[in-house]
């Protein structure tokens, strides 16, 4: 056989499953949207609760949780903690 008949082959065959994929992940992801809607709507809404107060975020010795977190990302940036200013911290 020649090499460019082996060459082609793969090519082909590399293409021809890549497509086939591209087609089988379309299908999936339309057939599992129609039953996502489906069952969405079988599903009935439930009464959103009353939101909560809002907590209040303290932290206890904040100076010092600051100069922690700056000399932390300024071992990771290799520069001086002198250099940084962490401007907010909002709990997550």
């Amino acid at each position: 056989m020649p090499n460019t008949f082996v060459v082609a082959m793969g090519i082909g065959t590399v293409f021809f499953g890549l497509i086939c994929i591209i087609v089988l992940s379309t299908l999936m992801s339309a057939v599992c949207n129609r039953l996502g809607k489906k069952q969405a709507a079988a599903v009935p809404a439930a009464p959103v609760p009353a939101a909560p107060a809002a907590p209040v975020n303290v932290i206890p010795n904040r100076q010092a949780f600051i100069a922690a977190v700056s000399a932390a990302i300024a071992e990771d940036m290799g520069t001086d903690p002198a250099g940084i200013r962490i401007l907010s911290v909002k709990k997550i």
